[in-house]
Protein backbone atom coordinates (compact mmCIF):
# COMPACT_ATOMS: atom_id res chain seq x y z
CA UNK A 1 0.00 0.00 0.00
CA UNK A 2 1.09 3.58 -0.63
CA UNK A 3 -0.12 6.88 0.77
CA UNK A 4 1.07 10.45 0.90
CA UNK A 5 0.88 10.81 4.70
CA UNK A 6 0.88 7.84 7.06
CA UNK A 7 -0.46 8.71 10.50
CA UNK A 8 0.42 6.45 13.44
CA UNK A 9 -2.23 6.80 16.12
CA UNK A 10 -6.01 7.03 15.82
CA UNK A 11 -6.68 9.44 18.67
CA UNK A 12 -8.00 12.97 18.20
CA UNK A 13 -4.77 14.51 16.90
CA UNK A 14 -4.17 11.81 14.28
CA UNK A 15 -7.81 11.86 13.16
CA UNK A 16 -7.87 15.66 12.97
CA UNK A 17 -4.73 15.73 10.84
CA UNK A 18 -6.20 13.08 8.53
CA UNK A 19 -9.47 14.98 8.18
CA UNK A 20 -7.78 18.31 7.50
CA UNK A 21 -5.49 16.83 4.87
CA UNK A 22 -8.37 15.07 3.12
CA UNK A 23 -10.07 18.47 2.74
CA UNK A 24 -7.02 19.47 0.68
CA UNK A 25 -7.11 16.33 -1.45
CA UNK A 26 -4.13 14.73 0.31
CA UNK A 27 -4.32 10.96 0.83
CA UNK A 28 -3.73 9.54 4.31
CA UNK A 29 -3.80 6.23 6.15
CA UNK A 30 -4.25 6.00 9.94
CA UNK A 31 -2.88 3.07 11.95
CA UNK A 32 -4.41 2.45 15.39
CA UNK A 33 -3.31 -0.20 17.88
CA UNK A 34 -6.70 -0.51 19.59
CA UNK A 35 -10.32 -0.71 18.44
CA UNK A 36 -12.54 2.30 17.82
CA UNK A 37 -14.62 1.43 20.90
CA UNK A 38 -11.50 1.28 23.06
CA UNK A 39 -10.33 4.72 21.90
CA UNK A 40 -13.79 6.17 22.54
CA UNK A 41 -13.83 4.61 25.99
CA UNK A 42 -10.94 6.75 27.19
CA UNK A 43 -12.14 9.64 29.36
CA UNK A 44 -10.01 12.71 28.82
CA UNK A 45 -10.09 16.47 29.22
CA UNK A 46 -12.58 18.56 27.32
CA UNK A 47 -11.42 22.19 27.52
CA UNK A 48 -10.67 23.50 24.04
CA UNK A 49 -8.79 26.62 23.10
CA UNK A 50 -10.19 28.77 20.31
CA UNK A 51 -7.43 27.54 18.01
CA UNK A 52 -8.59 23.95 18.42
CA UNK A 53 -12.21 24.95 17.80
CA UNK A 54 -11.21 26.70 14.58
CA UNK A 55 -9.29 23.62 13.40
CA UNK A 56 -12.42 21.51 13.93
CA UNK A 57 -14.39 24.00 11.86
CA UNK A 58 -11.77 23.97 9.11
CA UNK A 59 -11.98 20.16 9.12
CA UNK A 60 -15.76 20.31 8.68
CA UNK A 61 -16.53 18.42 11.90
CA UNK A 62 -17.76 21.17 14.22
CA UNK A 63 -21.56 20.99 13.83
CA UNK A 64 -22.30 18.94 16.95
CA UNK A 65 -19.58 20.68 18.94
CA UNK A 66 -21.01 24.11 18.08
CA UNK A 67 -24.51 23.00 19.13
CA UNK A 68 -23.68 21.09 22.31
CA UNK A 69 -20.55 22.72 23.74
CA UNK A 70 -20.44 24.96 26.78
CA UNK A 71 -18.83 28.38 26.45
CA UNK A 72 -16.79 29.32 29.52
CA UNK A 73 -16.03 33.02 29.84
CA UNK A 74 -13.88 32.54 32.92
CA UNK A 75 -12.80 30.36 35.81
CA UNK A 76 -12.77 30.53 39.60
CA UNK A 77 -9.54 30.41 41.63
CA UNK A 78 -9.97 29.58 45.31
CA UNK A 79 -7.65 29.50 48.32
CA UNK A 80 -9.42 28.17 51.37
CA UNK A 81 -12.64 30.20 51.53
CA UNK A 82 -11.15 33.05 49.53
CA UNK A 83 -12.06 33.04 45.85
CA UNK A 84 -11.90 35.25 42.80
CA UNK A 85 -12.80 34.93 39.14
CA UNK A 86 -10.57 35.31 36.08
CA UNK A 87 -12.79 36.70 33.31
CA UNK A 88 -11.27 35.36 30.10
CA UNK A 89 -13.62 37.13 27.73
CA UNK A 90 -13.33 40.52 29.42
CA UNK A 91 -9.54 40.28 29.62
CA UNK A 92 -8.77 38.76 26.21
CA UNK A 93 -11.97 38.87 24.16
CA UNK A 94 -11.84 35.06 23.97
CA UNK A 95 -13.57 32.30 25.97
CA UNK A 96 -12.78 28.59 26.10
CA UNK A 97 -15.06 25.76 24.99
CA UNK A 98 -16.00 22.71 27.07
CA UNK A 99 -16.70 19.70 24.85
CA UNK A 100 -15.68 16.22 25.90
CA UNK A 101 -12.70 14.65 24.15
CA UNK A 102 -14.70 11.44 23.73
CA UNK A 103 -17.38 13.31 21.78
CA UNK A 104 -14.80 15.22 19.76
CA UNK A 105 -13.09 11.94 18.83
CA UNK A 106 -16.43 10.36 17.94
CA UNK A 107 -17.16 13.27 15.58
CA UNK A 108 -13.80 12.79 13.88
CA UNK A 109 -14.28 9.03 13.51
CA UNK A 110 -17.75 9.54 12.03
CA UNK A 111 -16.39 12.08 9.55
CA UNK A 112 -13.49 9.87 8.49
CA UNK A 113 -15.77 6.86 8.00
CA UNK A 114 -18.40 8.88 6.12
CA UNK A 115 -15.78 9.99 3.59
CA UNK A 116 -14.13 6.58 3.29
CA UNK A 117 -11.00 7.54 5.17
CA UNK A 118 -8.53 4.70 5.62
CA UNK A 119 -8.22 3.71 9.29
CA UNK A 120 -6.67 0.34 10.12
CA UNK A 121 -7.45 -0.83 13.66
CA UNK A 122 -5.80 -3.43 15.88
CA UNK A 123 -2.36 -3.27 14.33
CA UNK A 124 0.64 -4.70 16.15
CA UNK A 125 4.44 -4.44 15.99
CA UNK A 126 4.47 -1.15 14.08
CA UNK A 127 7.97 -0.29 12.88
CA UNK A 128 9.22 2.83 11.09
CA UNK A 129 11.92 2.31 8.43
CA UNK A 130 14.16 4.67 6.48
CA UNK A 131 12.67 7.81 8.01
CA UNK A 132 15.66 9.88 6.91
CA UNK A 133 15.44 8.73 3.30
CA UNK A 134 13.15 9.94 0.53
CA UNK A 135 11.23 6.64 0.68
CA UNK A 136 10.19 5.96 4.28
CA UNK A 137 7.89 3.04 5.00
CA UNK A 138 6.18 1.39 7.93
CA UNK A 139 5.65 -2.29 8.63
CA UNK A 140 2.97 -3.66 10.93
CA UNK A 141 1.15 -6.88 11.72
CA UNK A 142 -2.56 -7.38 11.23
CA UNK A 143 -4.37 -10.71 11.69
CA UNK A 144 -1.05 -12.53 11.81
CA UNK A 145 0.28 -11.03 8.54
CA UNK A 146 3.10 -8.52 8.15
CA UNK A 147 2.14 -5.63 5.88
CA UNK A 148 3.95 -2.57 4.54
CA UNK A 149 2.84 0.97 3.79
CA UNK A 150 5.05 3.34 1.82
CA UNK A 151 4.53 7.06 2.43
CA UNK A 152 5.96 10.44 1.56
CA UNK A 153 5.75 11.53 5.19
CA UNK A 154 4.94 9.94 8.57
CA UNK A 155 3.12 11.67 11.44
CA UNK A 156 3.71 10.12 14.86
CA UNK A 157 0.51 10.75 16.84
CA UNK A 158 0.76 7.60 18.95
CA UNK A 159 1.25 9.00 22.43
CA UNK A 160 3.96 8.87 25.05
CA UNK A 161 4.35 5.07 24.92
CA UNK A 162 4.14 4.80 21.13
CA UNK A 163 6.80 3.74 18.67
CA UNK A 164 7.27 7.09 16.92
CA UNK A 165 9.46 8.90 19.43
CA UNK A 166 11.34 5.69 20.21
CA UNK A 167 12.21 5.40 16.51
CA UNK A 168 14.38 8.50 16.75
CA UNK A 169 17.90 7.43 17.82
CA UNK A 170 18.78 8.28 21.41
CA UNK A 171 21.85 10.20 20.26
CA UNK A 172 19.59 12.46 18.17
CA UNK A 173 16.83 13.30 20.64
CA UNK A 174 17.13 15.09 23.96
CA UNK A 175 14.48 14.65 26.61
CA UNK A 176 13.52 17.04 29.41
CA UNK A 177 11.35 15.83 32.28
CA UNK A 178 9.98 16.84 35.66
CA UNK A 179 8.07 14.31 37.77
CA UNK A 180 5.71 15.80 40.35
CA UNK A 181 5.50 14.09 43.76
CA UNK A 182 1.72 13.59 43.68
CA UNK A 183 -1.12 12.52 41.43
CA UNK A 184 -4.71 13.43 40.70
CA UNK A 185 -7.50 11.16 41.85
CA UNK A 186 -10.39 11.81 39.50
CA UNK A 187 -13.97 10.59 39.40
CA UNK A 188 -16.70 10.93 36.81
CA UNK A 189 -20.27 11.07 38.13
CA UNK A 190 -23.68 11.48 36.55
CA UNK A 191 -24.43 14.58 38.60
CA UNK A 192 -24.92 18.26 37.70
CA UNK A 193 -21.76 20.39 38.04
CA UNK A 194 -21.41 22.31 41.28
CA UNK A 195 -20.71 25.50 39.30
CA UNK A 196 -21.18 26.67 35.73
CA UNK A 197 -17.43 27.30 35.42
CA UNK A 198 -14.37 25.38 36.62
CA UNK A 199 -13.16 25.88 40.17
CA UNK A 200 -9.41 25.50 40.78
CA UNK A 201 -8.91 25.30 44.53
CA UNK A 202 -5.81 25.38 46.72
CA UNK A 203 -6.18 24.37 50.35
CA UNK A 204 -4.07 23.29 53.30
CA UNK A 205 -5.09 19.71 52.48
CA UNK A 206 -4.05 19.96 48.82
CA UNK A 207 -5.43 20.84 45.42
CA UNK A 208 -8.89 20.12 44.02
CA UNK A 209 -10.68 20.83 40.75
CA UNK A 210 -14.39 20.95 40.02
CA UNK A 211 -14.96 20.39 36.31
CA UNK A 212 -17.64 19.04 33.99
CA UNK A 213 -18.39 17.22 30.75
CA UNK A 214 -21.98 18.35 30.30
CA UNK A 215 -24.96 19.53 32.37
CA UNK A 216 -25.45 16.07 33.90
CA UNK A 217 -21.89 14.73 33.89
CA UNK A 218 -19.30 16.10 36.30
CA UNK A 219 -15.59 15.50 36.64
CA UNK A 220 -13.88 16.13 40.00
CA UNK A 221 -10.26 15.78 41.07
CA UNK A 222 -8.26 15.89 44.28
CA UNK A 223 -4.50 15.83 44.74
CA UNK A 224 -3.41 12.51 46.20
CA UNK A 225 -0.30 10.51 47.05
CA UNK A 226 1.40 8.57 44.29
CA UNK A 227 1.19 5.51 46.52
CA UNK A 228 -2.62 5.67 46.59
CA UNK A 229 -4.78 3.33 44.55
CA UNK A 230 -8.32 4.11 43.35
CA UNK A 231 -9.56 1.23 45.48
CA UNK A 232 -8.25 3.05 48.57
CA UNK A 233 -10.90 5.69 48.02
CA UNK A 234 -14.57 4.86 48.39
CA UNK A 235 -16.95 7.31 46.78
CA UNK A 236 -17.91 8.66 50.19
CA UNK A 237 -14.29 9.21 51.18
CA UNK A 238 -13.71 11.09 47.94
CA UNK A 239 -16.75 13.38 48.34
CA UNK A 240 -15.89 14.12 51.96
CA UNK A 241 -12.32 15.05 51.05
CA UNK A 242 -13.41 17.16 48.09
CA UNK A 243 -15.72 19.17 50.35
CA UNK A 244 -12.86 19.84 52.76
CA UNK A 245 -10.88 21.43 49.92
CA UNK A 246 -13.68 23.53 48.40
CA UNK A 247 -14.89 26.97 49.48
CA UNK A 248 -17.82 26.47 51.86
CA UNK A 249 -20.04 28.41 49.45
CA UNK A 250 -20.10 25.33 47.22
CA UNK A 251 -20.15 22.44 49.67
CA UNK A 252 -23.88 22.61 50.38
CA UNK A 253 -24.81 22.74 46.71
CA UNK A 254 -22.49 19.89 45.67
CA UNK A 255 -24.59 17.00 44.34
CA UNK A 256 -22.87 13.67 45.03
CA UNK A 257 -23.52 10.25 43.56
CA UNK A 258 -21.86 6.99 42.61
CA UNK A 259 -18.76 7.29 40.46
CA UNK A 260 -18.92 5.76 36.99
CA UNK A 261 -15.15 6.04 36.52
CA UNK A 262 -12.34 6.48 39.03
CA UNK A 263 -8.62 6.70 38.32
CA UNK A 264 -5.35 8.20 39.49
CA UNK A 265 -3.10 10.07 37.06
CA UNK A 266 0.53 10.91 37.89
CA UNK A 267 1.70 14.38 36.90
CA UNK A 268 4.74 15.06 34.75
CA UNK A 269 6.20 17.68 32.46
CA UNK A 270 8.04 16.18 29.48
CA UNK A 271 9.45 17.46 26.18
CA UNK A 272 11.56 15.74 23.56
CA UNK A 273 13.62 17.66 21.02
CA UNK A 274 13.61 17.71 18.07
CA UNK A 275 10.07 16.87 16.97
CA UNK A 276 11.26 15.88 13.51
CA UNK A 277 13.61 13.20 12.25
CA UNK A 278 13.88 13.10 8.50
CA UNK A 279 10.33 12.53 7.23
CA UNK A 280 8.96 11.54 10.64
CA UNK A 281 7.14 14.26 12.56
CA UNK A 282 6.03 13.92 16.18
CA UNK A 283 2.73 15.37 17.41
CA UNK A 284 1.03 15.62 20.79
CA UNK A 285 1.91 13.23 23.61
CA UNK A 286 4.47 11.49 21.40
CA UNK A 287 6.59 14.61 21.86
CA UNK A 288 5.43 16.30 25.05
CA UNK A 289 3.36 15.89 28.20
CA UNK A 290 2.01 18.60 30.50
CA UNK A 291 0.37 18.35 33.92
CA UNK A 292 -3.42 18.58 33.52
CA UNK A 293 -3.46 21.85 35.49
CA UNK A 294 -4.40 24.46 32.90
CA UNK A 295 -5.81 21.98 30.35
CA UNK A 296 -2.99 22.17 27.82
CA UNK A 297 -2.45 18.51 26.84
CA UNK A 298 -5.02 18.18 24.06
CA UNK A 299 -4.51 21.80 23.04
CA UNK A 300 -0.76 21.52 22.56
CA UNK A 301 -1.45 18.51 20.33
CA UNK A 302 -3.81 20.70 18.32
CA UNK A 303 -1.13 23.36 17.84
CA UNK A 304 1.26 20.68 16.55
CA UNK A 305 -1.41 19.60 14.07
CA UNK A 306 -1.86 23.20 12.96
CA UNK A 307 1.83 23.59 12.15
CA UNK A 308 2.19 20.16 10.53
CA UNK A 309 -1.02 20.40 8.51
CA UNK A 310 -0.03 23.71 6.93
CA UNK A 311 3.53 22.50 6.34
CA UNK A 312 2.35 19.32 4.57
CA UNK A 313 -0.12 21.25 2.41
CA UNK A 314 2.59 23.73 1.42
CA UNK A 315 4.95 20.91 0.48
CA UNK A 316 2.59 18.45 -1.21
CA UNK A 317 0.51 21.01 -3.11
CA UNK A 318 3.00 23.82 -3.74
CA UNK A 319 6.44 22.25 -3.32
CA UNK A 320 7.31 24.69 -0.52
CA UNK A 321 9.44 22.88 2.09
CA UNK A 322 9.94 25.74 4.57
CA UNK A 323 7.08 24.67 6.86
CA UNK A 324 8.41 21.13 7.17
CA UNK A 325 11.97 22.36 7.70
CA UNK A 326 10.82 24.65 10.52
CA UNK A 327 8.08 22.42 11.97
CA UNK A 328 10.03 21.34 15.04
CA UNK A 329 11.23 24.87 15.77
CA UNK A 330 7.76 26.40 15.48
CA UNK A 331 5.95 23.66 17.40
CA UNK A 332 8.48 23.62 20.24
CA UNK A 333 8.37 27.39 20.67
CA UNK A 334 4.69 27.15 21.56
CA UNK A 335 5.03 23.86 23.46
CA UNK A 336 7.55 25.31 25.90
CA UNK A 337 5.26 28.26 26.65
CA UNK A 338 2.44 25.82 27.41
CA UNK A 339 4.83 23.79 29.57
CA UNK A 340 5.71 26.94 31.52
CA UNK A 341 2.06 27.80 32.10
CA UNK A 342 1.13 24.28 33.24
CA UNK A 343 4.17 24.17 35.56
CA UNK A 344 3.25 27.58 36.98
CA UNK A 345 -0.37 26.64 37.70
CA UNK A 346 0.70 23.33 39.21
CA UNK A 347 3.28 25.01 41.43
CA UNK A 348 0.80 27.68 42.48
CA UNK A 349 -2.09 25.46 43.54
CA UNK A 350 -0.66 22.19 44.93
CA UNK A 351 0.89 21.21 48.22
CA UNK A 352 4.37 19.71 47.84
CA UNK A 353 5.78 17.20 50.37
CA UNK A 354 8.94 19.21 51.01
CA UNK A 355 7.35 22.66 51.21
CA UNK A 356 8.57 24.91 53.99
CA UNK A 357 6.43 27.51 55.74
CA UNK A 358 8.22 30.10 53.60
CA UNK A 359 7.19 28.27 50.42
CA UNK A 360 3.56 28.19 51.54
CA UNK A 361 3.66 31.93 52.28
CA UNK A 362 5.04 32.52 48.78
CA UNK A 363 2.15 30.56 47.25
CA UNK A 364 -0.32 32.67 49.22
CA UNK A 365 1.44 35.86 48.12
CA UNK A 366 1.36 34.76 44.48
CA UNK A 367 -2.37 34.05 44.72
CA UNK A 368 -2.97 37.43 46.37
CA UNK A 369 -0.99 39.14 43.61
CA UNK A 370 -3.00 37.32 40.95
CA UNK A 371 -6.25 38.29 42.68
CA UNK A 372 -5.40 41.97 42.89
CA UNK A 373 -3.38 42.68 39.74
CA UNK A 374 -5.03 43.20 36.37
CA UNK A 375 -1.84 42.53 34.43
CA UNK A 376 -1.31 39.20 36.22
CA UNK A 377 -4.89 38.21 35.41
CA UNK A 378 -4.46 39.19 31.76
CA UNK A 379 -1.32 37.05 31.55
CA UNK A 380 -3.11 34.05 33.04
CA UNK A 381 -6.16 34.54 30.82
CA UNK A 382 -4.04 34.84 27.66
CA UNK A 383 -2.28 31.58 28.44
CA UNK A 384 -5.43 29.73 29.47
CA UNK A 385 -7.48 30.60 26.37
CA UNK A 386 -4.45 29.78 24.23
CA UNK A 387 -1.53 31.70 22.79
CA UNK A 388 -1.74 32.42 19.05
CA UNK A 389 -0.30 29.89 16.61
Amino acid sequence: MRTQVLIIGGGPSGLLLSQLLEKQGIDTVVLERKTRDYVLGRIRAGILETGFVELMRQAGVSDRMDKECFIHDGTVIAHGDEQFRIDFTALTGTPVVVYGQTELTRDLYDAREASGGKIIFEVENVRIHDATSERPHVTYEKDGRELTIHADYIAGCDGFHGISRQSIPVDVRREYEKIYPFGWLGILSETPPVHHELIYSSSDRGFSLCSMRNENLSRYYIQCSLSDRPSDWSDQLFWDELKRRMPTEYTDRLVTGPSIEKSIAPLRSFVTEPMRWGRLFLCGDAAHIVPPTGAKGLNTAASDIHYLYHALVDMLLDGDAEGLERYSERALARVWKAERFSWWMTSLLHRFPDQSEFDIKMQAAELAFLQGNDHAQISMAQNYVGLPY
